[in-house]
Formats: C-alpha cells, structure tokens, sequence
C-alpha cells in the first residue's frame, strides 16, 4: 500500500466515523459557524477553552468528504493543546494544504493526509473550513 492509498484510507474512515461530531450548546463552549457557498460546505465548530487548553472540540456539519473527514481530524489533533500549540499546528496545516513545506511535518499526525490537497486548489476551502472556525473561535475569546 502506497502514501497516498493510506491517507485516502485516513480521510474516508474520518468521513464515514467522524470523531466529536454533534454539537452540545452548552455554557462554556464558543460556537462559531462558516460555509462554503461555492460548494456547499456548511461547518459548525464549538470549542471549550480551560483556562489556555482546549479542553473540547465538537463540529457538526455537512460537505465533501474532505470538508467532513478534515473537521474530525482537526477535532482530535487539537483536543487538549494550548491555545498557542494548537495556533501553530493549524497555520503548519494551512502551508501543507497549500503545498508549502514545513518542518517537523508529523506533528500533524492524521492531518498530513490532507497534503495532496495542494495539487487541488479549489479543495483547500474544503479541508481549511473547520479549521478557519475553530481558528476564529479561540481568537474570539
């Protein structure tokens, strides 16, 4: 099995099982919702913050396999970061979906599936959305 065979293995198994999907509308958790008219992408992200970790992410939506698959794995590798860990690991998975190289890549974990997205410009939107409204809720904080 090849790279690109796995990662098309990570993305449809986060499509078909997403993890922390639902949301809970709960006290403490800052909601924050962004489509994609283009496509029709449609992404609600909410975040609990403790103190500078992130205590938990819940994304709710509906899209592309790639919109759907990229929420659930943002959702897991940002679980329990601080604010400025997870700002990093989300600007490092802005350069890999844009074809940019980065260093220490696999600390993107699952997330690295997503770098042939760059051979696809117009799929960037879809893999970034989630990641774009988590990005804005902590920033809103």
């Amino acid at each position: 099995m090849d790279l690109q065979e796995l990662y098309r293995m990570v993305i449809m198994d986060h499509y078909k099982n997403p993890h922390n999907k639902g949301l809970v509308d709960l006290d403490g958790y800052k909601k924050l919702h962004l489509n994609n008219p283009s496509c029709g992408d449609d992404m609600t992200v909410e975040v609990k913050l403790n103190g500078d970790v992130i205590e938990d992410i819940r994304q709710d939506g509906h899209g592309c396999s790639i919109c759907c698959s990229s929420a659930s794995v943002m959702s897991e590798l940002l679980k329990g970061k601080t604010k400025e860990e997870a700002t990093k690991l989300v600007e490092k998975f802005y350069a890999i979906v844009t074809g940019a190289s980065v260093d220490n890549e696999d600390e993107l974990e699952e997330a690295l599936a997503y770098k042939g997205v760059s051979q696809f410009p117009a799929r960037v939107k879809c893999a970034t959305l989630a990641w774009k409204a988590f990005e804005r809720a902590i920033k809103e904080e």
